[in-house]
């Protein structure tokens, strides 16, 4: 029978060689950099790269060597390229984002989704002030399009709910306009059913609202059987529905605010699912701008339809210690089961570390754009 500790023994006198090997790799890597650096040659070079992966993995013996040293190789060259990535010029810009003092302005035109009464406009005021020159739009689109005109200096949407997820009709529409993320906004969301003066529970038949306003109260919505839930484009339309029908088996989900706005009576308050409910939304504008405060950075990214590849695009943020918060996959329009990823990481466009890890980003993948940089 083997000794362990023999074998322990070997393999540490082993490990110490590849120690000692990879060390002097890493020292030829820094005179690769210097000579990239100097020649303006791009660090990333997938086809060498590839050739040498062929040619390591042929040397080793059996499939499950073969596999394991080509991984091996592509952790090592991927260390190797995030070393030369940080010794690039932090001056050498990975965005066209423009440092400014700050970002919202005094009078602004603030465009919202929904009608008076929703929670969109009861964020944007919070943000901009109740003096603000709010303008209502039926769909998210239409806040996104007036924006890119200059209609409007800046939007509010939802963008993500606690107990529901990403909106993702509104990271689709991020892609599909040049604004840019420059704030946002969490607040308390607490869902009320709401109906006409003197309207008695039993005897309400449908409740209108937004998809969301019906995802959070489904518990709600469970132990009442006896109530249809229909979508509506906002649940403030949809409290502005009850009211103008004046039908008294109508009932909707909206704010108290909404109430109050329409005239309606809360039946029934805090129906949503999660308790402690909130929204995120974002406060989109038709400049790349970013300030001194902005501590957090939004980012979409396609990668390479291929085994590891998220992975190795991760693993950017791990080695620039910058901590991811969120990610986000949707389907890319025309190629099935092919993804594009959201992801948020903390971070000022101005750290080095930032730069480091988005320069080999854009480096490796098939597609990245940064959608923001703002205070959190």
């Amino acid at each position: 029978m083997i000794d362990l500790s023999i074998s322990r023994q070997q393999i540490d006198e082993i490990d110490s060689q590849i120690v000692e090997l990879f060390e002097k790799r890493m020292k030829v890597a820094n005179d690769v950099a210097n000579y990239k650096i100097e020649t303006g040659k791009a660090v990333f070079d997938k086809e060498r790269e590839e050739q040498k992966l062929e040619k390591l993995s042929a040397m080793s013996h059996g499939e499950f060597n073969e596999r394991a040293v080509r991984e091996l190789f592509q952790q090592i060259m991927s260390i190797s390229r995030k070393y030369q990535y940080g010794m690039l010029p932090h001056t050498d810009d990975v965005t066209k984002f423009k440092k400014i003092p700050h970002i919202c302005g005094e009078d602004s035109r603030v465009y919202y989704f929904g009608v008076a009464g929703t929670h969109t406009q009861q964020a944007m005021e919070e943000v901009f002030g109740t003096s603000v020159r709010g303008t209502g739009c039926a769909d998210f689109q239409d806040v996104m399009e007036a924006v890119e005109k200059g209609e409007a200096d800046y939007g509010v949407l939802p963008i993500e709910n606690s107990s529901t997820g990403g909106i993702s009709t509104n990271y689709d529409l991020l892609l599909h306009y040049k604004n840019a993320i420059v704030g946002q906004y969490v607040m308390e969301i607490n869902q009320c059913l709401l109906a006409l003066p003197g309207a008695k529970p039993e005897n309400i038949k449908t409740v209108f609202s937004h998809p969301q306003g019906l995802l959070q109260s489904r518990s709600f919505m469970r132990e009442h059987p006896e109530y249809e839930g229909v979508e509506y484009g906002s649940t403030a339309a949809a409290a502005k529905k009850v009211a103008g029908d004046k039908d008294a088996t109508q009932a909707a989900i909206a704010s108290r605010r909404a109430a109050k706005e329409y005239g309606l009576e809360v039946v029934a308050e805090n129906i949503q699912e999660e308790k402690n409910n909130c929204t995120r939304f974002i406060i989109i504008g038709a400049k790349e701008v970013y300030t001194e405060k902005s501590n957090k950075i939004a980012l979409c990214i396609e990668l390479p339809h291929q085994s590891g590849s998220l992975y190795r695009i991760l693993s950017h943020f791990l080695y620039n210690n910058l901590n991811m918060t969120q990610i986000v996959s949707r389907p890319i329009p025309g190629r099935n089961w092919e993804y594009r990823f959201f992801i948020d990481v903390e971070g000022n466009l101005d750290d080095a570390a930032v730069q480091n890890a988005l320069r080999g980003v854009k480096e490796e993948a098939a597609y990245m754009r940064v959608l923001g940089n703002y205070e959190a």
